[in-house]
């Protein structure tokens, strides 16, 4: 379990690298290139003190040495050339391993600030080397900062759904175990500590956790055969440079990790693993995959590839978990169905499909995960569909933690299927009547029975009228034309003629808007005049933004004008199809994911052709039914549009008396007070930790998320105390609105990030009523004029708060002000609830439309 103290070094480190490495994945980079170098130097140490000698830092290289490195004296251009030449050198350093040397490949220093460094390698100075969870998990922490690698269709797999994978395919500690596209390696790493935690004895002291390591019941040499039998493969030499760090922290000595194309080479085609493990990307580069011959299914889809690759090299009594996107679960077109096919008959086992918010903050996109066991598949006569509601935490950007979670249930619920099918007994339905799950046993031949072999579990629920209604139809079928627009010469938002329509006008919400709207001219458009849109149209975009592929809206007024090649035009047959249906189909399959993964991706753009377009396929419910499910959509939104006019509008008015006094804030209130009043504390206070992200934007309260002792606190965080306000002083935050009023904290004491401002009020001064006077917009907006610092990130300098004029009423005056503020705003926030509220019954009318259980 990752500790608070080593949390703190390493996002102390990466605040400190942030103004001058701005990319998180080049921060990782350099953190580890500094924490290998400090490693390395503390092994040469623990060698001298037991009696050996220094081989990492020796000879030539004695020089570069860490406590050298540090001392005393050594002036700060000094230091940064210093380890800038050591960095670059030690690939060439014969006294380390290869595993080392590959680590340091390509490394340098991306700045030449030797304050920066110096700052940087102090804090990195107090990490010690061990082969503790302490610094594998720190590392692990580390990585999950990368989030989305999304140009490749990588989306880093959240721990808890990587350890639940894990704990259901139960690796043992014979088995060889792959995952061949390992990204951070998080899939081997679990594995491993599976196996481990599995050949354990109890603790003395009670039950075996991470903070309570069990005795490990492996011989030295069940141990060492152990880490032969991990191995991986990544396209990315980045990825394969982090993972040996990952991997060597958590005990690996000799990773055997490889970059390694998977779908292209068959260097290793012959390797086969008893356990396969993997996350792969979902999308493919333009002109798709160009893979060899060798693979069963043949497409150019790297989806359909991997789960190929990954079916074909297990061994006979070989078993997978595969997360994948929802393409590969139902999409029509023949090496989808032909993939699942070969899937049903030969390898899988269950289904498991994944809320989708599994990866936010980085990807809202659906995705299910294949349980493949090759020897029970085979006499299996029935497939087991899962569906987890609750993976114990909230589907929103910032995944709070929740109660409910059904992943256990759903464990234990397929190990008891798995065991049916061991002990050749009949399969049982009882997992169906458990209530915290939602499941199906399914036999293979109602699976199999229309040729498209479709694995969506919900589809084969008795009592589903969505289901048993609603028949899934191409475009192509219900469409008058498909139609991709024209490019132009030349558009601009001055040019006067006729309208040039594109992705930017569509919004997130499906809508058409004219903001932004660009022209050509009259003399460009003479000749295209069937481009013009009718109202009833329907705009898709096929290109542009990979994450903007498939966003869709209805034309609701005749537009003289055209589209771009970026938009296609759907004009549907008016007597089989409602174009507002097509229209929230269409943009709610984007907002799920769907066209991302279909996408033919190319650099920067992805896209989805006239053709593939016409291909996919929509439930199609009557004519009759459509119009419901629309009119239902509506009056939710006509709701929705309501409340957020309400958010939008509403700004607390104070009424200003002339005869009150106007003075500057920095007169009432203490600006970031000293900590100097904290002497007199002893360092087993426990206080309260509030990191950025726990500030509300336009709220006022706030609740403390962490606690830490008062010794464990860095000198480079922020004081406060309740009543004190907060504010954020740097770009974005500053300008989202993230401010607040601290309460509840831990003996009254509180730290958080050196981005905040902390305003603490004098005796004539409400916290609540300097709250209001620098939490507006119009504040927000005086002091971003005046900003300072280059590049992303701009921080709002102290004196522009201290100077900031607010008036001061009596004490009497600002209470009653403020309460009427405050009961005025519980009126809005209530209709942030209402919105919230009404957004969740349209996304249940569309999945029950989709034939999804909600």
């Amino acid at each position: 379990m990752l500790d608070t103290e080593t949390k703190r070094r390493i996002d102390t480190a990466r605040d400190i690298l942030v103004g001058k490495v701005p990319d998180p994945k080049s921060q990782v980079e350099q953190i580890t290139i500094a924490l290998i170098y400090k490693f390395m130097d503390d092994m040469d140490a623990e060698a001298e003190e037991l009696g050996g000698r220094r081989k990492f830092f020796s000879g030539d290289y004695a020089r570069y040495g860490w406590a050298k490195l540090m001392r005393s004296g050594l002036g700060g251009h000094e230091t940064l050339a210093l380890y800038a030449e050591a960095i670059a050198r030690m690939p060439e350093n014969p006294g380390i391993p290869l595993l080392f040397r590959d680590i340091f490949k390509n490394a340098y220093l991306p700045y030449r600030d030797p304050e920066t460094l110096k700052g940087f390698l102090k804090i990195i100075d107090e990490f010690q080397y061990d082969h503790s969870e302490r610094l594998g998990d720190a590392f692990e922490y580390l990585l999950s900062v990368l989030g989305s690698q999304g140009d490749a269709g990588q989306f880093r797999t959240p721990r808890h759904i990587i350890d639940f994978i894990v704990a259901v395919i139960d690796p043992k500690k014979h088995e060889t175990v792959l995952d061949p596209a390992f990204g951070t390696a998080g899939f081997l790493i679990s594995a491993y500590k599976h196996i481990l935690r599995a050949n354990s004895l109890p603790s003395p002291s009670g039950p075996s956790s991470p903070s309570r390591p069990s005795q490990n019941n492996l011989t030295p040499d069940e141990r060492g055969r152990l880490a032969q039998n991990f191995k991986g493969y990544d396209i990315s030499p980045d990825m394969v440079r982090l993972s040996l760090v990952n991997l060597y922290l958590h005990g690996f000595t000799d990773p055997h990790i490889y970059e390694y194309d998977t779908l292209t080479s068959q260097d290793r085609w012959n390797e086969y693993a008893d356990v396969i493990l993997a996350n792969p990307p979902f999308m493919s580069p333009k002109g798709g995959i160009k893979p060899h011959n060798r693979f069963g299914v043949q497409s150019k889809r790297s989806e359909v590839l991997f789960v190929d690759y990954m079916a074909e090299h297990l061994t006979p009594n070989g078993r997978a978990a595969i997360i994948v996107p929802e393409g590969i679960i139902f999409q029509s077109q023949t090496a989808y169905t032909q993939l699942r096919k070969m899937l049903v008959d030969d390898y899988l086992v269950a289904v498991i499909s994944l809320p989708a918010g599994v990866f936010q903050p980085y990807s809202g996109v659906k995705t299910s995960v294949l349980i493949l066991d090759k020897a029970l598949a085979k006499k299996a006569p029935t497939i087991a569909f899962f569906k987890v509601e609750n993976d114990g935490f909230g589907l929103g950007a910032q995944r709070r933690p929740m109660e409910g979670s059904n992943l256990p249930a759903i464990q234990t619920a397929l190990a008891e299927y798995l065991q049916t099918l061991r002990t050749g007994t009949p399969p049982t339905p009882s997992i169906e009547s458990i209530p915290s799950i939602s499941s199906l046993i399914i036999p293979k031949e109602k699976i199999a029975a229309n040729g498209d072999y479709n694995l969506s579990g919900e589809r084969y629920r008795e009592g589903s009228s969505a289901l048993r209604t609603f028949s899934f139809i191409a475009i192509g079928e219900i469409a008058q034309e498909i139609k991709a627009g024209f490019a132009c010469g030349q558009s601009s938002v001055d040019t006067k003629g006729v309208p040039h329509i594109r992705p930017m006008n569509v919004t997130d919400k499906g809508q058409f808007t004219w903001e932004g709207l660009k022209q050509i001219t009259s003399s460009e458009y003479e000749g295209r005049e069937d481009y013009a849109l009718k109202s009833g149209d329907v705009l898709f975009n096929n290109t542009n933004s990979k994450e903007l592929v498939g966003k869709t809206c209805l034309i609701e007024n005749d537009i003289h004008g055209g589209f771009s090649n970026h938009m296609t035009r759907i004009r549907v047959k008016p007597d089989v199809c409602n174009p507002n249906f097509l229209a929230l189909i269409l943009h709610n399959a984007w907002t799920k994911g769907i066209f991302l993964e279909l996408a033919n991706r190319w650099i920067g753009q992805a896209g989805i052709n006239a053709t593939s377009l016409a291909q996919f396929q929509i439930p199609l419910p009557p004519l009759s039914v459509q119009k419901e499910i629309v009119a239902e959509i509506e009056a939710y939104q006509k709701v929705i549009d309501g409340a957020r006019a309400v958010l939008d509008n509403y700004r607390p008015h104070i009424p200003i008396d002339p005869k009150w006094p106007i003075v500057a804030l920095g007169e009432v209130t203490e600006i970031n007070p000293k900590k100097s009043e904290l002497a007199e504390l002893s360092g087993d206070t426990v206080v309260s930790f509030v990191p950025m992200a726990t500030l509300g934007e336009h709220t006022m309260t706030f609740e403390p998320q962490e606690s830490k002792l008062l010794s464990e606190v860095g000198a480079s965080y922020t004081y406060f105390r309740n009543n004190d306000v907060l504010i954020a002083k740097v770009t974005p935050c500053f300008e989202n609105g993230k401010a607040g009023i601290a309460r509840n904290l831990c003996n009254g004491i509180g730290f958080g990030s050196s981005e905040f401002f902390v305003i603490r009020c004098s005796e004539v001064v409400l916290p609540e009523w300097a709250y209001f006077s620098v939490a507006n917009t119009s504040f927000r907006a005086s002091a971003s004029e005046k900003m300072t610092g280059t590049g992303g990130l701009q921080r709002v300098p102290r004196s522009v708060l201290e100077e900031h004029l607010i008036p001061i009423p009596p004490l009497s005056t600002q209470r009653a002000i403020v309460a009427e503020i405050e009961a005025e705003q519980a009126l809005v926030n209530a209709n942030r609830d209402l919105i919230a509220r009404m957004e969740r019954k349209i996304q249940a009318t569309l999945a029950r439309v989709w034939g999804e259980s909600t």
